[in-house]
């Protein structure tokens, strides 16, 4: 999304049979994007304005799109014969709390759970209607105490992303900490009625501390415990294993994996194609490709592309990654295009795209593939 501070919208490229992109539309949320205050410079911050995975989300053929600086959340049909064509259905809908960053979509639920992580935090969930989002809730009842402010400051305690487990029988979300404390993981599981619950489970798992974007790993679920595997990130260090269990919010760490010179690991993205996870960072050229199984370092890809670093990314079936990448003049945005369809460890640059000038700015954030 292009997080506009006078009008968001959503940027569609189109992807090419060779997997590159070429510039498609721009579509207008009805919101306003937004700035986190970052303490270490007294301004607005960018790139990364909004310090989240999942700003975008896209299940079946709806696309969901948070509007911060408008504490709304704005629905769209994709047109099934052309995905940059997009429907808004219904209007923005209020959030329920204040500078919503992250959204996780269910298709099997038809459900849409907002986190705000302003003055007034926590997750409101919405339910996926032909008219558009309904709240499911009259008021913010899954609350966060993150003592944040509106728009929140950077480095403090923030909702980094909120998600549904594979089966969406719960919804996880990661919490990182000031650095003084360590991250925390909440699993809110979804209820017999398909609502998901008031009431989660969180955990703060020791040696962390910004616990940030998640990669689900499909097909890991223990039936016996209800747990499944995530790599989650940390900049602290670089990324971790995690097995979650839906059923009774338990924890377990598998592997905390250091990712050598690495300064701000934050985004995760798993790819079908590799069975391997993806990892970038704000502040390193790299791509890192993670095992899910065991947290070990597959390839570590340094570009010569002259990017400060990357943020959201995707890993889509057709076998390459596209990562939102800032470059170091004037941080033109880019997005960084890998070929991965080599298998593990083959990951190689195939496009340097530069949106037209009016699509992006250094405001922009999320991505999500349909």
């Amino acid at each position: 999304m292009s997080n506009e501070v006078a009008s968001n919208a959503v940027v569609a490229f189109k992807i090419n049979h060779d997997g590159t992109l070429s510039d498609g539309s721009v579509t207008a949320t009805g919101g306003k994007g937004g700035n986190g205050f970052d303490l270490t410079t007294n301004s607005s911050a960018m790139p990364d304005a909004l310090q989240s995975q999942g700003a975008v989300s896209v299940a079946g053929r709806h696309l969901v799109v948070v509007n911060p600086g408008s504490n709304t959340v704005t629905l769209f049909e994709i047109d099934a014969g052309d995905a940059t064509k997009l429907v808004m259905v219904g209007k923005p809908t209020y959030t329920l709390g204040d500078f919503p960053v992250t959204v996780a979509v269910s298709e099997r639920l038809r459900q849409a759970c907002v986190a705000n992580t302003g003055v007034k935090a926590g997750i409101a969930c919405f339910q996926i209607t032909n008219r558009g989002l309904v709240a499911l809730e009259r008021q913010l009842e899954r609350v966060f105490d993150l003592q944040q402010s509106t728009p929140p400051s950077l480095f403090t305690t923030d909702i980094s992303q909120t998600f549904f487990n594979e089966d969406s029988t719960a919804l996880i979300t990661t919490v990182r900490s000031d650095g003084n404390h360590t991250g925390t993981i909440s699993v809110y599981p979804v209820l017999a009625n398909g609502r998901v619950s008031t009431h989660d489970v969180r955990t703060s798992p020791p040696r962390t501390a910004f616990l940030f974007g998640a990669a689900v790993i499909p097909g890991t679920r223990d039936p016996r415990t209800g747990s499944s595997a995530y790599v989650i990130s940390d900049p602290l260090f670089g990324a971790g294993v995690f097995r979650i269990s839906a059923t009774t919010g338990a924890v377990d760490t598998v592997a905390l994996t250091t990712i050598p010179n690495q300064n701000g690991t934050c985004w995760a993205a798993y790819s079908a194609r590799t069975r391997s996870v993806f990892l970038t960072d704000a502040l390193g050229n790299t791509l890192v490709e993670m095992d899910p199984a065991t947290g070990a370092i597959l390839q570590d890809l340094h570009t010569t592309t002259g990017y400060l670093g990357s943020i959201d990314l995707v890993a889509p079936a057709n076998g390459f990654v596209y990562a939102l990448s800032f470059s170091t003049d004037h941080l033109t945005p880019a997005v960084a295009v890998y070929d991965v369809t080599a298998g593990r460890a083959t990951a190689r640059q195939v496009q340097d795209f530069r949106p037209s000038a009016s699509s992006l700015s250094p405001n922009a954030q999320g991505m999500a593939v349909y």
